[in-house]
């Protein structure tokens, strides 16, 4: 998975809301991976960092797993090919939502 290079369809881009908590904002453009299925049964979700625009659609390398400790599911990480970011700042960018569960980040 990670150094993958994946395609992301992007249903919540950068500056959206939540469709059912309406106070989240989405400070990152937030996605899935058509076709591949994660441990939720839903398409796996991913968010991309270092594109500080709204976009539809994606393509980047998974640099990090977010492994949540506390649900069935976990995040991918996705950037553009040959850039980086620390464990710490990705939990920064990604606060948001992950505040809320007991996550890991694996690089």
């Amino acid at each position: 998975m990670i150094g993958d290079i994946v395609k992301v369809t992007v249903d919540r881009p950068l500056g959206s809301y939540h469709p059912e908590h309406k106070d989240m904002y989405y400070p990152v453009n937030y996605g899935y991976i058509q076709g591949l299925i994660a441990q939720d049964g839903e398409e796996q979700d991913a968010y991309i960092l270092g594109v500080d625009e709204p976009v539809k659609e994606f393509v980047g390398k998974v640099i990090a797993i977010i492994h949540r400790k506390d649900d069935v599911e976990e995040k991918w990480v996705v950037a553009s090919e040959g850039v980086y970011f620390t464990e710490e700042q990705i939990m920064k960018r990604v606060a948001f939502t992950e505040q809320y569960f007991d996550s890991k980040i694996i690089m």
